[in-house]
């Protein structure tokens, strides 16, 4: 098993679960024991400085950095937190995915959003995505998901609206020209 960890998982056409239609997810963990992402294209109903807000966390008034969403992370422990940014070295819980990125789950990446000690770009979440040992590839054998490996330009230079077309141009070929069966004999 190839792991699938720092790329991106695009939902094709034919899948129609709501909370995955047309998603673009970044794995952050792929093993035999299953996957873990995080969605980065379905913007939750709930501002960057809104949830600073509910956490009590003092930042700087007109912040312009400030002013993103926050995205539905998947809908697995929609109560926990997840800041995807380049890489840094001081906070308390993070894992460097690549020589571009960076999970962070601690509350001191919060507390210095605003601040000169933030990262330069962010991507804040609330939940994941989860899949049992086996479910990702089984997913993957149903045209469900393809892959490509992780782009930071995609993530934190492409508008939202724009992530899911502009990921599956990355594959090369037309996505809407998948057959249901491809792959299958």
């Amino acid at each position: 098993m190839n792991s699938l960890q720092n790329h991106f998982l695009i939902a094709t056409p034919m899948l129609n679960d709501p909370a995955f239609k047309r998603t673009v997810t970044y794995i952050c963990e792929h093993n035999e024991e299953g996957a873990m992402g995080l969605v980065i294209n379905q913007p939750a109903e709930l501002s960057v400085t809104s949830l600073l807000d509910k956490l009590e966390i003092v930042y700087p008034d007109n912040n312009e950095y400030l002013q993103g969403q926050v995205y539905q992370g998947g809908p697995i422990g929609r109560e926990r937190g997840f800041v995807i940014h380049p890489p840094q070295d001081n906070w308390r819980a993070s894992l460097k995915m690549s020589d571009d990125i960076m999970v962070t789950t601690s509350r001191d990446i919060l507390e210095a959003l605003g601040s000169s000690a933030a990262p330069q770009h962010f991507l804040l979440t609330l939940g994941y995505a989860g899949w049992e040992a086996g479910q990702l590839e089984e997913e993957m054998e149903e045209n469900s998901w393809l892959a490509i490996p992780a782009d930071p330009e995609l993530l934190f230079n492409t508008p939202v609206s724009e992530r899911w077309q502009k990921a599956t141009e990355k594959l090369g070929f037309d996505v809407w020209k998948l057959a249901p069966d491809v792959g299958h004999a």
